[in-house]
C-alpha cells in the first residue's frame, strides 16, 4: 500500500519536533536526578555531602526530599531538623522558621527540640536591622528567645538566648531613644518625655539609661516640673555619678532658676548621690529573673543586633541505624 506523499510529510515533520521535546526531558532529568525516588540512605547521604561543599540550598532540598518521600523514617526526622539548619546557612531564614516549627510540631518532646527553638529565635535575630525601621522582627526574636529560655533555662542554647535577649533589649531602648529625640527637636516634650520614661521604666539595665535620665531633666525643665528633674538628676547621679550625662544634667539644673514647682529653693544643690531614701537603679543582676550572666557557648557567639551573623552550632548528624 502507497503512502500518500502529503501524509509522509506530516509524519516526518511530527518526529522532527518530537525530538527536542524527549531531548528536554532527558536534560531535565539528569538535572532532577538526586530527587528523583531512591533509597533513603543514599539521599541522606547526598543531602550531607552538599552541606559540607557548603551547597546550603541544595542541601535543604535534598533534606526536604528525604521527609517528602521517607515521612515514617527515622530518617525524616533528621532530615527535618538539617533542612531548618541549611536554610538557616543559605539566609533564607524564613524557610528556616518554617522547617524548625513543623519540626516541634512533630516531635515536640524530641531531644533536638531545644535546638530547633534555637534556630527559630536566632532566624529571627539575625533579621534585625536598625533602630531607624520597624522593630517588628526585633520583638519576635525577643519572644523566641524568651521562649527558649522559659522551656529549656539549663542548656547551652539558653545560655546563648541570654546574651542575646540583653542585646535586644538594648536595641529596643535604642528605639525609643530615637524617637524620644526626635520629639525633643521638634519641641513636643511630652511625647519625647513618655519615651525616655519608657527607657527607665522598662530598659533600666540598658546602656541607654543614663543619657534617658539625662533627656528627663532636659524635657522636665522645658515643661516646667522642674521637681521631676531633681528627681531624674538624683537618680542619675546615684548610679552615674561621674559620667558626662550627670555633669551636664548638673549643670541644666543649676542654670534653670526656682519655680513654684520646685521642691528646694534656687542654686541649692540636687541631692547628693548615696543620701538615704534616694531611688537607686536595679544592678544588672537584680532584674526579674535575678540570673547570673553566662558566656556565650562556642560555637554560637553573641552579636550585635544591628548587623553580622551569628553562629549556630550544627546539629549532630549521626546517620541513623535501620
Amino acid at each position: 500500500m502507497r503512502i500518500p506523499q502529503s501524509k509522509a510529510l506530516a509524519a516526518a515533520m511530527i518526529a522532527v519536533l518530537a525530538l527536542p521535546v524527549a531531548g528536554c526531558a532527558r536534560n531535565k532529568a539528569k538535572s532532577d536526578l538526586p530527587y528523583v525516588a531512591r533509597d533513603v540512605g543514599t539521599l541522606y547521604t547526598t543531602a550531607k555531602t552538599r552541606l559540607d561543599q557548603g551547597r546550603y540550598k541544595e542541601a535543604a532540598l535534598l533534606f526536604d526530599e528525604v521527609e517528602r518521600q521517607h515521612p515514617y523514617s527515622i530518617w525524616a526526622r533528621r532530615a527535618q531538623l538539617m533542612s531548618a539548619f541549611s536554610y538557616y546557612l543559605d539566609r533564607d531564614y524564613t524557610q528556616s522558621i518554617q522547617s524548625a516549627q513543623r519540626f516541634l510540631s512533630v516531635h515536640p518532646g524530641n531531644r533536638d527540640a531545644p535546638y530547633a527553638y534555637y534556630l527559630v529565635a536566632l532566624s529571627y535575630y539575625e533579621q534585625i536591622r536598625d533602630v531607624t525601621r520597624d522593630q517588628k522582627i526585633t520583638l519576635q526574636a525577643l519572644s523566641a528567645l524568651g521562649e527558649l529560655t522559659r522551656r529549656y533555662p539549663n542548656t547551652r542554647y539558653a545560655s546563648d538566648a541570654r546574651l542575646k535577649i540583653d542585646l535586644v533589649n538594648d536595641h529596643l531602648a535604642g528605639k525609643e531613644m530615637e524617637i524620644g529625640r526626635f520629639y525633643e527637636t521638634r519641641g513636643q516634650w511630652l511625647a519625647a518625655t513618655l519615651r525616655f520614661r519608657t527607657v527607665v521604666d522598662k530598659y533600666q539595665t540598658t546602656t541607654h539609661t543614663p543619657e534617658a535620665l539625662m533627656r528627663l531633666v532636659e524635657t522636665y525643665l522645658e515643661l516646667g516640673l522642674r521637681g521631676e528633674a531633681e528627681k531624674a538628676a538624683a537618680v542619675l547621679g546615684a548610679n552615674y555619678p561621674g559620667s558626662d550625662w550627670y555633669n551636664h544634667a548638673y549643670k541644666l539644673m543649676q542654670e534653670h532658676p526656682y519655680t513654684a514647682t520646685s521642691p528646694i529653693p534656687a542654686g541649692q544643690p540636687i541631692i547628693p548621690p548615696n543620701t538615704p531614701g534616694t531611688k537607686k537603679l536595679a544592678e544588672p543582676g537584680e532584674t526579674e529573673a535575678a540570673r547570673p550572666k553566662a558566656e556565650a557557648p562556642t560555637p554560637p557567639t553573641p552579636i550585635a543586633p544591628s548587623g553580622g551573623t551569628a553562629g549556630a552550632p550544627e546539629p549532630t548528624t549521626e546517620t541513623p541505624t535501620t
